[in-house]
């Protein structure tokens, strides 16, 4: 497969799951809002500002807004051009790698994508988030859900679909983290909290809903709600399709059926990191979580998501030509960029042009 056809596939895959997140975040703050009474404009930032720090894009944020309300943020996040993590945008590159490798894909994943794409670059978008966000929200994620079951159904599941699935489960373990990490502050440095408040109860249950995890984490936990139990389950849990080791599974399966080599061994960085990272949430207990602190575990396991994305990079979608001085710097800057994102932790940034031919 072409290296430029796996890197669009990837991306496209990434950027759809990416959107679908971050309509779920702040359709559930929306919704939590309507839950406080008397809310000053203090507090009001203090339930948005958060969102955009677990983004890793409050330096840009800022650079747009002077400061955190409900407009602002959600002009960033959802609608903001000079955001290329916002919902629109995301849809956009999202929509623009599939037409590059529109080939490679179904007509019916086509039509949905460049559906949704229509949707929310036209002023309708904007009328139906201003007359009901909550319908606003139904619709992307309703699209994006539905180009999810696409992709099963129609696409060929080779090698071009396995890089599909590693975008989509590489963003939505990065996505899982930082939606965890937005209520660390309510809790020690180190260690389990002993109690929580009613009003702390409704924010982590806002994190369950941000996941589309309440109805599952009530199958096994009933309506008790402890940062412990939500933490676990959504880190550790192994059944749940949005929890880091779910994901951690199938990232490290779809490694191993493009390259096909067993469980134990590897030949590449990713598979290297992949596996590692598998092992360490299947051997690791929520205990030992918090002892180290929740959100410098978080911090950590970020940067071990955005460094099996950067050795992706390098091992599939980055190659030397020697001779195109111009392609090679467009290569070494976007592995650059990918290089930023992990001490930055900010959400990765796509490479926008395709490359050249590969494996």
């Amino acid at each position: 497969m072409l290296s430029r056809v796996a890197n669009c596939l990837y991306w496209m895959s990434r950027h759809t799951e990416r959107a679908e997140n971050i309509a779920r975040l702040v359709d559930t703050n929306l919704q939590l809002l309507l839950d406080f009474r008397n809310l000053d404009e203090e507090r009001i930032a203090e339930q948005w500002l958060p969102i955009v720090q677990t983004t890793g894009d409050e330096e840009a944020f800022f650079k747009l807004h002077a400061k955190a309300t409900a407009e602002s943020v959600t002009e960033f996040l959802l609608f903001q051009p000079d955001n290329p993590n916002s919902l629109v945008q995301s849809i956009c590159q999202a929509r623009e790698n599939a037409r590059m490798v529109r080939d490679q894909i179904t007509i019916e994943l086509w039509e949905e994508l460049n559906r949704l794409y229509l949707f929310v670059t036209s002023p309708d978008a904007r009328r139906v988030w201003r007359q009901s966000p909550s319908d606003f929200f139904e619709q992307i994620k309703a699209s994006s859900l539905q180009m999810i079951g696409i992709t099963y159904a129609t696409l060929l599941h080779n090698q071009g679909w396995q890089f599909t699935q590693i975008g989509k489960f590489l963003e939505r373990a990065d996505k899982t983290t930082r939606i965890l990490d937005l209520r660390h502050r309510t809790l020690p440095e180190r260690g389990m909290p002993k109690s929580i408040s009613q009003a702390e109860s409704l924010e982590w249950s806002a994190v369950l809903r941000s996941c589309s995890a309440w109805d599952a984490f009530k199958s096994i936990h009933g309506a008790e709600v402890h940062p412990r139990l939500v933490t676990e389950f959504l880190i550790f849990n192994e059944d749940f399709p949005r929890s880091v080791r779910f994901c951690a599974g199938e990232l490290n399966t779809a490694l191993r059926h493009i390259s096909g080599v067993p469980e134990g061994r590897f030949v590449n960085d990713a598979e290297k990191l992949a596996g590692r990272l598998l092992a360490e949430l299947q051997f690791s207990t929520v205990d030992e979580l918090f002892s180290m602190g929740l959100h410098r575990y978080l911090d950590g396991l970020q940067l071990k998501l955005n460094c099996i994305g950067d050795a992706l990079f390098t091992s599939y979608f980055f190659l030397s030509f020697a001779g195109f001085d111009e392609e090679q710097f467009v290569q070494q800057e976007e592995q650059q960029q990918q290089r930023r994102a992990v001490h930055g932790r900010p959400s990765p940034a796509p490479p926008q042009r395709p490359r050249g031919p590969g494996s």
